[in-house]
């Protein structure tokens, strides 16, 4: 019998797989999935550099440098999951890592942006190793709410990565050079995997593996996009990532460009990410009462606000440039504490009624979603012209539309926890 949507926190795997406390398996799942942040934002005051040595005609291009790493996270998680559910997630999340690292020493000698650029394709493939089968291993762990409140608490840690990341990068670019950034993804993809190797064991045991045969994938592909749940989890999605990346993309320009902080963006993107880090903390005290559809619809109203406000005071021009700078300081918090009351919950939602296919309904989510984000988040990043307005702009209209998609999403029941598996 399938339990209800409240159904307390129940453990999918045997107890031997659950050899790390729960502060542990946070901690741990949290810095696996913070190579992505780290990744990413620890980029973002290298792109001034990166923009004038390989590309000095077109200054929007470097920005093109964190969609290409996107871009083949996105991709690679259209295999990861079928392969987590073949080879188990540890496997899969070390053999990511090796490929990551490969990326990142390829990137470090890179004499082209185009060759930068396919670099940061095969880093970010790597990168999807721990991004899917670390949420395949939480979903052989929990299930429901309680698999909402462990990735809350999980993007909660993660948190920390993203707030330090760009000062971090500053400190590594002032000794090393933006090329020395690679060394730090090594380093940091090093310690991370040994601590998996080391510490957690494995969650998805020999008996209960899926072969990776065509059918049967393309069966349970099939199965996850005829869900509507499901679809509209990835719609909705799409739209925040799209908003998300598009934010992280344009941001250090609009900091340098509208607001002239360029040497303070580093100080200020920390202040903003561990002030908007609460919001994971909020839902995850909040899910169980309250539900997931209830906190997300809220945090996507409290956003559209925002938006419109931001744009309403740029347009009007009725504000001192010392007020405007709050108003989009508040807005940059509104964004990254959307996505730490949202995504959480659209991927428990979506993988509510899929533990029994949980890496390939993790992949097909993330993939398609990611995929389609970068290309919103390219088409908002790529339209910066000075302010911040594209950006407002495109978050309204993003914003609005995941809105409407929210009112036809359900919390189903979720499966039985052995449904679909064979015994431990």
């Amino acid at each position: 019998m399938s339990a209800p949507p409240d159904a307390p926190v129940r453990a999918v795997a045997p107890e031997r797989a659950r050899a790390l406390s729960e502060v542990e398996f946070i901690a741990l799942m949290a810095m696996l999935v913070a190579t992505i942040a780290f990744s990413i934002d620890s980029m973002l005051p290298a792109l001034p550099e990166i923009g004038r040595q390989l590309s000095p005609g077109s200054a929007n291009a470097a920005q093109l440098v964190i969609v290409a790493f996107v871009f083949g996270m996105g991709l690679g998680t259209l295999f990861v999951g079928p392969m987590s559910d073949a080879l188990g997630r540890k496997n899969v999340m070390l053999g990511g890592a090796i490929l990551y690292c490969v990326g990142a020493l390829a990137a470090s000698v890179a004499p082209s942006l185009e060759t930068l650029l396919l670099a940061r394709v095969v880093q970010g493939l790597g990168a999807s190793g721990p991004r899917v089968a670390a949420q395949a291993m939480i979903r052989d762990l929990y299930a429901g709410r309680g698999m909402a409140r462990i990735s809350s608490f999980v993007m909660m840690t993660f948190t920390l990565v993203p707030a330090f990341a760009p000062l971090i990068g500053s400190l590594v670019i002032d000794v090393a050079g933006w090329r020395g950034l690679f060394a730090a993804f090594v380093l940091f993809s090093a310690v991370t995997s040994a601590w998996l190797a080391l510490r957690q064991p494995e969650t998805l045991p020999r008996a209960m593996r899926r072969p990776m045969r065509l059918t049967p994938l393309r069966l349970s592909c099939r199965e996850v996009l005829a869900h509507p749940n499901v679809r509209r989890s990835i719609l909705m999605q799409t739209l925040i990532f799209g908003v998300l990346f598009g934010t992280i993309t344009s941001v250090q320009q609009v900091y340098d460009i509208s607001f002239h902080r360029a040497e303070s963006f580093p100080v200020w993107f920390c202040i903003v990410a561990l002030i908007s880090g609460a919001a994971s903390f909020v839902n995850a005290r909040l899910v169980m009462r309250l539900g997931m559809l209830w906190l997300l619809r809220r945090a996507l109203t409290v956003h559209l606000v925002l938006s419109v406000g931001l744009l309403a005071v740029w347009m009007l021009d009725v504000l001192p440039a010392d007020a405007l700078f709050a108003v989009f300081l508040l807005w940059q918090i509104g964004t990254f504490a959307m996505a730490g009351l949202t995504i959480g919950n659209l991927n428990a939602v979506a993988m509510q009624p899929m533990g029994h296919i949980a890496g390939m309904a993790s992949s097909v989510i993330a993939a398609v979603s990611t995929v389609l984000a970068v290309v919103v988040a390219a088409a908002i990043g790529l339209s910066f012209d000075g302010t911040p307005v594209p950006l407002a702009t495109g978050a309204v209209i993003c914003i609005a539309l995941a809105l409407l998609l929210s009112r036809r999403l359900q919390e189903e029941p979720m499966d039985s926890p052995s449904e679909g598996r064979a015994p431990h």
